[in-house]
């Protein structure tokens, strides 16, 4: 769990998911280590809010109305963002995380993990490191 200087301000998140439930859960489990500013169906309003709220983290889904996660996470890379995006996905084969990655992911997290994988991987992302769910089919040399 990541402790807060009383001095600075909490780690801002955005959670963009397309369920509501997949959201709630995730603005729980971060709870109350970072502060989520900001929910979103799709990938158009989490991109929104990233420029509009400017958070030090995205967790977004791959999988969501309009504009998928991954062309999101490219966006963000493309407008010069601060804001480190990690993918919360039930898609654990390596063609996903590598695309992610190349899409400017810092972290991929698989979603039956997330209870024990997604605060290691804010963290590695706020580190500037890079984190995925052991789950995933990943060769050792890609990790």
């Amino acid at each position: 769990m990541m402790k807060q200087n009383p001095s600075t301000h909490p780690v801002r998140v955005v959670i963009a998911d397309h369920n509501k439930e997949v959201r709630e859960t995730v603005m729980q489990l971060l709870s109350p280590a970072f502060e989520v500013v900001g929910m979103a169906e799709d990938g158009s309003a989490a991109f929104e809010m990233v420029m509009e709220l400017w958070p030090e983290i995205i967790v977004m889904a791959i999988s969501m109305p309009g504009i998928s996660g991954i062309e999101t996470a490219l966006k963000i890379k493309k407008s010069d963002s601060a804001t480190k995006t990690v993918i919360l996905t039930v898609h654990e084969d390596q063609d996903f995380v590598q695309a992610a990655f190349a899409a400017g992911a810092s972290c991929y997290v698989v979603k039956p993990s997330m209870a024990s994988d997604l605060n290691p991987a804010l963290q590695s992302a706020l580190n500037g490191l890079s984190f995925i769910s052991p789950r995933c089919s990943l060769p050792q040399s890609h990790r």
